[in-house]
This record gives C-alpha cells, sequence and structure tokens, in this order.
C-alpha cells in the first residue's frame, strides 16, 4: 500500500508543527519540520558570522552542514546541526526575526527542497510549511493550508514565550508576525501561497486536537475505501 504525501502549509504560528506532528504521529509517518531547517541554516550563519544578505555564503554554507532529525524514545524530535543538538536554540527570537531573510534566497531554497523531496520520495510524510503544496510536494494527497489571525497567531507566541522565559510584549509580536505574513507573502522565491487544491482550514477558534481531527477526516476521505489509517 503506497503511503500518501501530506502537506500542511501556512504563516508563522498557525500551529503547523503541533498539528503536523500530531497528524503524523497518529498515522505512522515521518514528520518533516522544513521551518527547522530554514531555522538551523540561521542558527549557523548568525553562530559563525556569515553575512544573512550574501546568498552565496549562506548557499555554501547550507552544503557544508548536516541538518538531521531525531526522536528517541517517546521524547519529542531533537534537531541536529552537525552532532549538535540546537532544538531550542534555533527557536530564539533574533532566529526568528531572521529566518524569513535567509530563507528567501534562491540557492538556499533550491538546496533545501532538493533535500526535502529526497526525504518525502516514497511517501509516508508529513511536512510543514510555506510552500509545501506549491512547490516541494506538488503531488501530495492532501494539502491543508492553515491560517488563524495574526493576532491570535501573536497570542500564542506570546505564551510559548512566557513560559520559555521570554519577555517580549504582545504588541511587538502582532507587529512581527504581521511583518513576517508581510515578508513571506511577497517575496520573489517560493512565496507563501494557498496551493490551488488545498484545503483552507481556519485554526482561530479550534484547538488542536479539533484541528487535528479534522485533518484526520481529510485524509481518510482521501484514502482508498478498503485502506485504513494504520
Amino acid at each position: 500500500m503506497k503511503k500518501m504525501k501530506i502537506a500542511i502549509d501556512g504563516p508563522a504560528s498557525a500551529g503547523k508543527s503541533t498539528i503536523a506532528k500530531k497528524v503524523a504521529e497518529t498515522l505512522g509517518y515521518i514528520y518533516l519540520d522544513t521551518g527547522a531547517m530554514y531555522r538551523t541554516l540561521t542558527y549557523a550563519a548568525l553562530s559563525n558570522g556569515t553575512d544573512l544578505q550574501n546568498e552565496e555564503a549562506l548557499s555554501k554554507l547550507l552544503k557544508g552542514i548536516s541538518i538531521t532529525f531525531s526522536t528517541a524514545g517517546n521524547e519529542s524530535q531533537r534537531v541536529f546541526l552537525n552532532d549538535e543538538d540546537v532544538t531550542e536554540s534555533i527557536r530564539s527570537e533574533v532566529v526568528t526575526q531572521k529566518v524569513s531573510l535567509v530563507s528567501s534566497f534562491a540557492k538556499v531554497r533550491e538546496e533545501m527542497v532538493a533535500r526535502q523531496k529526497k526525504i518525502a520520495h516514497s511517501g509516508g510524510v508529513v511536512m510543514d510549511g510555506r510552500d509545501i503544496g506549491t512547490v516541494v510536494l506538488p503531488d501530495a494527497e492532501v494539502k491543508i493550508f492553515m491560517t488563524a489571525s495574526a493576532e491570535e497567531r501573536a497570542q500564542r507566541r506570546y505564551k510559548e514565550n512566557l513560559a520559555k522565559g521570554m519577555t517580549t510584549s504582545l504588541e511587538e509580536l502582532t507587529e512581527d508576525m504581521k511583518l513576517r505574513d508581510h515578508l513571506d507573502s511577497t517575496r520573489a522565491i517560493s512565496p507563501l501561497k494557498k496551493a490551488e487544491d488545498a484545503i483552507v482550514l481556519d485554526s482561530t477558534h479550534l484547538d488542536i486536537e479539533e484541528v487535528v481531527e479534522r485533518i484526520l477526516s481529510i485524509i481518510k476521505e482521501r484514502l482508498n475505501p478498503l485502506q485504513t489509517l494504520n
């Protein structure tokens, strides 16, 4: 039985990663956090002083590093830059503020997309990002475009930051969210865009489990009636 490719796109803090992880876990599929890949490159560039405006330098840096994911036992997925666990480091505010710039370069995206396509080649994968349904997995059997208001997404990020001891104001986060939306949707290379055949799912007034259930229902509808999620 051929396993499906599932693409979940949407703006920052729409809940894509959390939802994608749970959907993948339920299906027994691989979860690939494409955003974490761009964050890891951004972190690497910041760490070694690479010019974030220099496409050639970023491309060269990317080709020389390994970005991998690992899950040990029941632990959450960890992200590695070469042999360094950068799971928490790539979620810093400075990385968050710079990742849209780093991910806007054509050569960077070309290399990242090639890596992502290779991982997803055999199916059985849930991938989230900004251009999964339009660029990375245009042949995905299920495409979801998750949305939520900028205010709601900023509130979510605010609560996450408070839990981590970070004190960025809600007003600042809301403005940052709107700026990232603008940068992501207007960039020349692989902008944030809903695939024509994607199903729009607004999560503003839904909790995590409700969103997961809706996506699983969509997946069931696409599966052959004789197949099961397992």
